[in-house]
């Protein structure tokens, strides 16, 4: 099921203020005239006004479509920022989520030629960074099998983290915490000023009520400590595959019902042999991170 979109029209007219070299502000104004696509200078010099465009957005490899939405309101917010919002039409070819072979056409493009080439770079881009996101993190959650959730972390490209996570849901996998505020997750710097794990988790549960408390363990004791004082979930931080089995079983053999998290030096070949190990997450940034998918827009009417 592809997730709800994350409000996306700041980063999109910040995404097209930066390739025309103009404020965001003056995408989100709609002026009667072509004064803004001037600053495409290629196309002002070479594409008369009038001229017209009619393609498609093309997959230049297997990959999961992300971003449908997102490259259309490039199209859009940019045909209104110039007082021509209906000049320009955008059809999805497939559908967010979808699983295309090279060569699937996934987005029909119509409109004024000046309009859709200075929108180009823009719209791809989006789909480029967001479809490679959500085929990695298929990759790993199809991988890992029904019983491992795949986790996203915050290690995401500054101004594209709420994409970024939609993506990875959009692939199958899961979300960790969006930010430092939904989640209290202590880590060591952390620990070494709250003089203890435990102490740690009370404080968390006093100061945060009603939020899930995590606790980065680098040690056994410590994710016992963390287990035993209530937290939700205990991560386990660079432990070797029979070390994370090993405190799987401690964990288990206390009665913790906590959740165990394997996090640190997770790579893919990995994913097999720690399912195996029985616990309930991993989480890597390796997946919003992942390189993009390339696509490209053909002209199909000259």
């Amino acid at each position: 099921m592809v997730p709800p979109l994350p409000p996306i029209d700041d980063i999109v007219a910040a995404a097209l203020a930066e390739d025309l070299g103009v404020t965001p502000g003056r995408i989100r104004v709609a002026v009667d005239d072509f004064e803004l696509l001037a600053r495409d200078v290629t196309s002002a010099a070479a594409v008369p006004s009038t001229a017209r465009f009619t393609g498609a957005v093309v997959a230049r490899e297997s990959t999961v479509v992300c971003g449908l939405p997102v490259a259309a309101r490039v199209f859009e917010m940019l045909a209104t920022a110039v007082g021509a919002p209906d000049d320009v039409d955008i059809l999805p070819l497939v559908a967010e989520g979808a699983h295309v072979s090279a060569g699937t056409p996934v987005l029909e493009v119509e409109g004024n030629a000046r309009i859709v080439l200075a929108a180009e770079r823009t719209a791809l881009d989006f789909l480029m960074i967001l479809s490679g996101i959500a085929a990695e993190a298929n990759r790993w959650q199809t991988a890992a099998g029904a019983t491992l959730r795949v986790h996203d972390t915050r290690k995401t490209l500054p101004g594209l983290r709420a994409l970024s996570k939609y993506a990875v849901a959009v692939g199958g996998a899961h979300n960790h915490r969006a930010g430092l505020w939904d989640m209290v997750l202590v880590k060591d710097n952390h620990l070494a000023r709250a003089g203890s794990v435990s102490a740690a988790v009370a404080a968390a549960r006093a100061g945060t009520p009603g939020l899930r408390v995590e606790i980065e363990a680098d040690t056994l004791a410590q994710a016992l400590e963390a287990a035993g004082a209530g937290a939700d979930v205990v991560m386990l931080d660079n432990f070797d595959d029979a070390a994370l089995a090993s405190a799987v079983r401690e964990l288990r053999d206390t009665g913790a019902t906590c959740e165990i998290e394997a996090s640190g030096g997770i790579r893919f070949e990995r994913l097999s042999a720690l399912a195996a190990t029985g616990v309930d997450i991993v989480s890597s940034s390796a997946i919003a991170l992942a390189p993009p998918v390339d696509f490209g827009l053909d002209e199909t009417k000259t």
